[in-house]
């Protein structure tokens, strides 16, 4: 998969205590963000992923960018205690792009994946002119909007994304409440595959299924066993990797043997003779003779 440094925003503001998610909102973010961070890091093991927050008094770094999920895992439970306030989506966003504009590997790919689940109080003037800034220092951005979702928030965020979009990535998924976990309906949806994923959320289910699993990747329905899925899909990506590994070292061990089958001049020829003497004496001690015996003529 590919080489990416990313950021990721959770919502802590005093929104997200909200229990329409099982079992709230910020539980229900951190779930996700474990799955994401156990997806990106297996698909490869050189990406990196850190942890901000953009409720309170303002947005904090959590964690810098690392491959320890530890280190995410504690930064989630530190910020359960600081539940508060309204978030600052605009600033948030900002200070993600710092973080992985000083990410050590500069050919890690930028992206920010934000979880939102109370009102913008940005306008959507302010939101497109960073949109642009964003897609300038090419970062792409992902959207997860969850909770009571309202017509303005959705506006906002499309128009984000209508400025953001660049090519493959950079998405807004949206995920209403239901009886399914949010990280289980958030595996289906492009955040978590890409652009050949199917719509917003798990919430376009059983419909498909009705083809006989054939519409699905595998063969099966990721809303119906999301952790099989992405087993499937992981296993793709190492038997791919595998095969293309083990292609580019039967090609070097080719081009080894080409080089050792060219033979110098005479190089066929062996080293002695069976006198003992070193190859081609026996022309040189013949011409010798034949001119020792012209001389006694004489």
């Amino acid at each position: 998969m590919v080489l990416e440094a990313v950021m990721i925003v959770v919502d802590n503001s005093e929104s997200s205590r909200n229990g329409d998610y099982t079992p709230t909102r910020y539980e229900a973010q951190s779930d996700a963000v474990s799955m994401i961070f156990s997806a990106i890091t297996q698909g490869n093991p050189e990406s990196s992923v850190g942890l901000m927050s953009m409720g309170g008094k303002g947005p904090e770094v959590l964690v810098t960018l690392t491959t320890d999920h530890g280190k995410i895992l504690e930064g989630l439970h530190r910020t359960k205690t600081k539940i508060r306030g309204n978030s600052h989506l605009a600033t948030g966003i900002q200070i993600a792009g710092l973080a992985l504009k000083h990410r050590q590997n500069k050919t890690q790919r930028q992206r920010i994946i934000v979880f939102t689940c109370s009102p913008i109080p940005e306008d959507e003037k302010t939101l497109v002119k960073l949109a642009r800034k964003m897609k300038k220092n090419t970062v792409s951005i992902d959207f997860v909007s969850f909770g009571e979702i309202e017509d303005d928030v959705t506006k906002k965020l499309q128009a984000f994304n209508e400025n953001v979009k660049s090519g493959d990535g950079s998405h807004v998924v949206i995920i209403p409440p239901g009886p399914g976990l949010l990280s289980d309906q958030l595996i289906t949806t492009p955040i978590m595959n890409g652009d050949g994923a199917s719509g917003a959320g798990g919430a376009s289910g059983g419909a498909e299924g009705a083809d006989g699993g054939q519409s699905f990747e595998f063969g099966i329905d990721p809303s119906v066993d999301p952790e099989l899925a992405l087993a499937l899909r992981m296993s793709m990506e190492e038997e791919k990797a595998r095969v293309e590994r083990r292609q580019k070292e039967e090609a070097a061990a080719a081009a080894k043997d080409s080089l050792t089958d060219i033979k110098e001049e005479d190089e066929s020829a062996p080293l002695l003779n069976k006198d003992g003497e070193a190859s081609g004496s026996g022309t040189d001690k013949k011409d010798d003779k034949d001119e020792g015996d012209r001389m006694d003529t004489a």
